[in-house]
């Protein structure tokens, strides 16, 4: 057992119950730099909540995107919009107002659903690969395969998936006993940050939270990495140069968003804790936090030329062809 815990332990008999918490976010900044970081972070949440709002309207308005993909795109940009409201308004209410406390309460929420929506965006990321797979590979079965109750039943196991991670490690953290200090190194309440202040043994803790990391992130990375492995191996056996090109567009975005997502997710919780600093960290987690949410419409609208088309046609109706 580390010393410190020990250390902690052996206080045990006057320890206080911490009622609330202190997220040092960006406070070794100057007052400047967290300025312009605040103008950076509204901005990028502004495009987010509009870029993934636009996707759901159009993706739900034009009659060229009913297919399953874009009712799984849908599904996507809600969890964007659910993850992104969960973590950047705390964290620009820290650098503009120096509001950087959250009660005991408003941590383990931020925290419950931080993992519910994480968990179920690693799943619904796997199924839309599914789905890239079976109409790559197997065409002729895909409107059986993928059918409107078959499409209904793997969002909502997908979106199922994040509550018994989100209960088990949010109620499990939230048990430790924490005898302060009670200021947390990040932006938000995060797992490793929030469990370095509990004074208890949480070796136990550490290894389910691993397991469930393997369970709902490296499983379901595995899953995508093996399905792209038979759609490439599938669209290189294929005739014509014009055949390739069209399979390979239909999942080109779909295989950038899992790119950016991953990389930045498993070099954050999978690096040795002495690798990486708690700045570096912070870095690291505003990628897929804040930066990766904006990025997703951006990549499906400029990259998708159905989607593309969809936004003239909404533009179309909504401003008159004499306006454009």
């Amino acid at each position: 057992m580390p010393s410190e815990i020990l250390g902690r332990r052996m206080m045990w008999g006057n320890w206080t119950t911490v009622s609330e918490f202190v997220l040092v976010s960006f406070s070794t900044l100057s007052s400047e730099l967290q300025a312009l970081l605040f103008l950076l972070f509204l901005a990028i949440y502004l495009i987010t909540l509009m870029g993934n709002v636009l996707i759901i309207l159009v993706t739900t308005a034009d009659s060229a995107l009913q297919s399953p993909m874009y009712f799984f795109l849908r599904n996507l940009s809600f969890l964007e919009i659910g993850f992104n409201l969960v973590i950047v308004p705390k964290m620009l209410g820290t650098l503009i107002i120096q509001d950087t406390t959250i009660s005991f309460l408003g941590c383990a929420t931020q925290m419950y659903f931080f993992f519910f929506f994480g968990a179920a965006e690693c799943c619904l990321l796997a199924t839309m690969a599914y789905d890239r797979y079976v109409a790559i590979c197997d065409p002729l079965r895909y409107p059986v395969i993928m059918s409107r109750r078959s499409c209904a039943q793997l969002a909502a196991a997908s979106w199922f998936s994040g509550f018994p991670v989100a209960t088990v490690q949010t109620t499990w953290i939230f048990s430790f006993p924490f005898c302060g200090p009670n200021r947390v190194n990040h932006f938000f309440c995060d797992s490793p940050p929030v469990i370095a202040l509990v004074c208890a043994d949480t070796s136990l803790f550490e290894l389910e939270a691993l397991t469930a990391t393997v369970l709902f992130t490296l499983f379901p990375f595995l899953l995508i990495l093996g399905s792209y492995v038979r759609i490439l191996s599938t669209i290189f056996r294929m005739p014509s140069a014009e055949g390739k090109r069209k399979a390979f567009s239909t999942c080109s975005s779909h295989l950038l968003v899992v790119s950016l997502f991953y990389s930045t997710a498993i070099l954050t919780y999978f690096r040795p804790r002495s690798n990486t600093s708690p700045e570096n960290k912070k870095l690291l987690s505003l990628s897929y936090t804040v930066v990766t949410p904006m990025l997703n419409p951006i990549i499906y609208s400029l990259r998708n030329n159905e989607v593309k088309s969809a936004l003239r046609r909404v533009v179309r109706r909504t401003l008159g062809p004499q306006k454009l």
